[in-house]
């Protein structure tokens, strides 16, 4: 790649583009409105993106259509539901607030996305209030909504994230325990993917709340 042909301002990057669309500055709002929290109740996945001292995370989070409520028009919480423990989202949240969502709708084109400030709370009423399958979350992870608004069907007209014709086969593409073993074999230790594998789907059944 030519580094000439970088951009590393401000000024090269806009004039690379024209100016945003008007309805695209309209839609942004400072709240929640109804018809923004109608998607939002109906979406049952969010990816979360946070920042924090050790660098960025990205993490899907799912559950039924409604896990993520609406409180107010200016504050959602997501329960934090069990997961590897690795804890990237949560550690950035504590050192840096900062977090933005988005939102899909299975079959729906457009996203939705929010920028806010999050805090985590233990509260145990709360927590309780998030309850699925007779287990309450470690933590609750509440956003005051500073910026939200919509996104256009582009990227999933074009992706075709939706149709099923384009849907791939699981055993396409390697399963985890097979890429965990071939890092592990790269690192010279031992590790049985095909075992993981096989163990996953009853591991997943007793884990997933």
């Amino acid at each position: 790649m030519d580094d000439r042909h970088t951009v590393t301002s401000m000024e090269a990057l806009e004039a690379l583009y024209d100016s945003a669309n008007p309805v695209a500055l309209l839609k942004e709002l400072e709240h929640i409105s109804e018809d923004y929290a109608k998607f939002i109740e109906a979406s049952p996945f969010v990816i979360l993106a946070t920042a924090g001292d050790d660098g960025l995370d990205c993490s899907p989070r799912g559950d039924p259509a409604g896990f993520v409520r609406v409180v107010d028009p200016k504050t959602v919480m997501i329960p934090d539901r069990r997961g590897n423990n690795r804890l990237d989202s949560l550690r950035n949240i504590v050192r840096d607030p900062r977090v933005a969502l988005l939102f899909l709708v299975p079959g729906i084109g457009e996203t939705m996305r929010i920028n806010g400030r999050a805090i985590i709370s233990t509260d145990p009423a709360l927590r309780d209030s998030f309850t699925m399958a007779g287990k309450a979350p470690q933590s609750v992870i509440v956003v005051t909504v500073e910026r939200v608004y919509p996104q256009c069907q582009k990227a999933l007209v074009r992706s075709k994230l939706w149709d099923d014709e384009r849907h791939i086969e699981r055993s396409a593409l390697p399963t985890v325990g097979q890429m965990m073993q071939t890092i592990a074999q790269a690192k010279s230790e031992t590790f049985d993917g095909a075992a993981y594998d096989a163990a996953y789907p009853e591991r997943l059944k007793q884990t997933i709340y």
